[in-house]
């Protein structure tokens, strides 16, 4: 199953900044991993915000939960998740021209 989630992460401001760092440090390490799981398809960050946006894989809700609630800053979230599904254009296209592209 594929989800779009926004992610708005709101450390407190009298957060120690090595604490921040050691946070920021963790959840890059987390991502990475997720990256190479597959789980994290694709990532973005929207322009003029600190927050995520991503493209996220997981076999049901249960495990995105899991997954999700592994992030280092996960306490200090704020998240909306959209579970997708294919949109029909997508199985017209492929019946004709084979699987879209990749972006």
């Amino acid at each position: 199953m594929l989800f779009l989630i926004y992610f708005e992460v709101s450390v407190p401001a009298n957060t120690p900044a090595e604490l921040k760092e050691q946070l920021r440090q963790g959840e890059h390490a987390r991502a990475f991993e997720f990256i190479e799981a597959g789980a994290i398809r694709r990532i973005w960050r929207p322009v003029g915000t600190a927050d995520t946006c991503c493209l996220w894989e997981a076999n049901s809700l249960e495990e995105l939960h899991t997954q999700v609630r592994s992030l280092p800053l996960y306490p200090y979230m704020k998240l909306s998740v959209t579970p997708l599904v294919e949109h029909p254009v997508t199985a017209a296209w492929s019946k004709e021209h084979g699987p879209m592209p990749a972006f």
